[in-house]
């Protein structure tokens, strides 16, 4: 398919019909100009009800499994699982670039890297132009009060925005002993602190209890928590120093592919060094044992984090009044092929949890398995705040999904993962995942690619790619991805 041809609604990538990037644009700019002249929306001045509050727990490398909700035999995480077991949660979640910054510049814009401009950690120029609001813009124009903490690891274009208060980092792992952390209200923020002694997300936490502690009256509040724990180098409180200690940990099915010479993969995926035990940069990842343990007892921390949250929500009355959604920025490798990390479009990096507890329009024990993005969370939280998705953005709130299971919700979307170089040698791809097949395509060497039948091979182990058995599909999946591609609009590089 030529990027000439027209695609259908159906084949839109959006999913509310073809945008153009100049429509991209001025629905862009026409926000972000409302946001400037700090004009109220028409909708923000009709509400005649008090707006829910919001809490929004990021996770930082979790994987989808990585939840005792979620069935894991180690693990044990039952403040996770409250939010699941009372509200809906997603067995198909993803996100669109497996990478901290761009990952997290989706999910607050509601839009794709490529539209973002947002494409790597390791070249952070400008990740959020000023012209793209974010989802928490729209809710302070609204009338919420917004307050971010924790990991934000985005430089120019979250620190700098108007915030209530803020209490964050850009640093990948921080300093787990003695972090470092801005401060600042009222959209001023001052310079980087270092506190000593502390874990960063216990401290990001207190700071998070103080600051629902303070009397707001009537404004609503959107509070985002957002963790640093387990990122390498996977460091735990002192309080779990010794959790799992003579627990045996399994050894993935994949875990010694490498031995066998990685059969069916690319040497694009080959060549890649988030291998385990190979690099001096990654010492924390020296082992399969050693780094999956620290991994679990890191996301024991964060899981005690969030329950503190929730039981001060509970213990003030307003926890049913407030939506509570949790996710990741991305997961994470454990073993699978040998590797750690992310970046990959393989399932261990791509897969997140997704969940959301809010008893006044989700049921309890809500389970669904439509496939949401991280693009999906900017509308799905506007839409809770009762705010209508801009025009701009490219993913649609997963709310109506609490009512009615939908089979057409998302049939397939767009990948793609920009960043070379990289400290793991990961080379740039893009791809494409339906509900049973995933094509990934090799940018820097094109002939080489990866197709997988997710159904029949969920470990993603037999490379169907090239094989003249499968050359309908691949051809399909080709034409598929080139249409979802040339339907998101490209920001153009400065």
């Amino acid at each position: 398919m030529s990027k000439s041809e027209p695609i259908t609604p159906e084949e839109s990538l959006s999913e509310g019909g073809k945008a153009t990037r100049r429509d991209f644009l001025q629905g862009a700019l026409a926000v972000a100009g409302t946001l400037a002249t700090g004009i109220p929306s028409a909708h923000a001045a009709q509400a005649t009800t008090k707006r829910p509050n919001i809490v929004y727990f990021l996770g930082e490398g979790q994987r989808a499994d990585a939840l005792s909700i979620a069935g894991h035999s180690i693990l044990k995480t039952p403040n996770h699982d409250r939010i699941g077991k009372e509200g809906m949660r997603f067995t198909n979640a993803f996100c669109t670039n497996a990478l901290c910054a761009p990952a997290r510049a989706s999910a607050l814009t509601g839009m794709y890297s490529r539209s973002t401009g947002a494409l790597s950690n390791e070249h952070l120029r400008q990740p959020l132009p000023a012209d793209i609001p974010l989802f928490t813009d729209l809710l302070k124009q609204a009338g919420y009060e917004i307050a971010i903490l924790g990991k934000v690891h985005m430089h120019n274009g979250v620190e700098e925005r108007n915030w209530d208060y803020y209490f964050g980092h850009n640093d990948p792992g921080n300093n787990y002993e003695n972090p470092f952390f801005k401060e600042g209200r009222n959209g001023v923020v001052g310079p980087e602190k270092q506190y000593h002694a502390v874990y960063p997300d216990d401290l990001t936490t207190d700071k998070a209890l103080e600051w629902l502690d303070q009397d707001r009256g009537d404004k609503p509040f959107c509070l985002l928590v957002w963790f640093v724990a387990p990122h390498e180098p996977f460091f735990r409180p002192r309080r779990h120093l010794d959790l799992y200690n003579g627990t045996p940990i399994p050894k993935p099915a994949t875990f010694d592919d490498d031995l066998k010479g990685y059969p069916g993969k690319p040497q694009s995926f080959i060549d890649a060094e988030n291998k385990i035990g190979t690099t001096n940069s990654h010492v924390a990842c020296g082992s399969l044992e050693g780094m999956s343990k620290d991994y679990y007892a890191g996301l024991v921390a964060v899981d005690e984090n969030i329950g503190r949250v929730l039981n001060n929500l509970e213990k003030k009355g307003i926890l049913d009044d407030t939506a509570v959604l949790h996710t990741s920025d991305h997961g994470y490798f454990l073993g699978e092929w040998r590797l750690f990390d992310k970046r990959l479009m393989h399932e261990p990096s791509l897969r997140v949890p997704m969940m959301v507890r809010y008893p006044e329009r989700i049921k309890p024990g809500t389970v669904r398995d439509e496939m949401v993005l991280d693009i999906d969370i900017a509308p799905t939280l506007l839409d809770i705040a009762g705010i209508p998705t801009p025009k701009h953005m490219q993913g649609k709130s997963m709310i109506p999904l609490s009512a009615n299971a939908d089979p057409g919700f998302r049939k397939e979307w767009y990948y793609e993962y920009y960043e070379w170089p990289n400290p793991e040698k990961v080379a740039p791809h893009r791809g494409i995942r339906t509900e049973q097949y995933k094509l990934i395509r090799y940018v820097m060497n094109p002939s080489e690619g990866e197709l997988y039948d997710l159904k029949a091979d969920p470990g993603e182990r037999n490379n169907l790619y090239n094989k003249p058995e499968h050359a309908a599909i691949q051809t399909h999946l080709e034409q598929r991805l080139e249409a979802l591609r040339s339907s998101v609009p490209e920001r153009q590089k400065i």
